[in-house]
């Protein structure tokens, strides 16, 4: 008697996308793998808060200022401190790691709605 190979073929329909610097496994929608938190859109976050609070306290009077101190271009600067426009969900999402897929730092990047329950991926809307 002979035994026959057999041969199981399981499909699983796969993306792979750069999420937080690292290319995740997505299906249908959902990371296939444990979600792991963004470390440069965390790191800009508190970039953004820290930079705010700078400016807020006096150290420094003007962004141009602060980029020169920091040793950055001031259009960098302006454009991170805007995260500090996130609604406060939004924000503790991204710093627990548990933002939406589409959250991503250059998408952050670009002018995105002031009022909370119209940001893209709020928990609020």
């Amino acid at each position: 008697m002979s035994e026959a190979a057999q041969t199981l073929t399981v499909v699983i329909p796969l993306k792979v996308k750069q999420w937080g610097g690292r290319k995740t496994m997505i299906t249908n929608g959902v990371v296939a793998v444990e979600a792991r938190q963004d470390i440069t859109l965390t790191k800009a976050a508190a970039r953004a808060f820290r930079w705010r609070g700078m400016l807020e306290s006096g150290a420094f009077a003007a962004i141009d200022e602060l980029a020169a101190a920091e040793k950055i271009n001031p259009s960098y600067v302006s454009r991170v401190l805007r995260l500090t426009l996130l609604a406060p969900e939004m924000v503790e999402a991204i710093l627990d790691g548990q933002q939406l897929e589409e959250v991503t730092l250059p998408g952050l990047m670009e002018p995105f709605p002031v009022e909370w329950i119209q940001q893209p991926g709020c928990p609020l809307s």
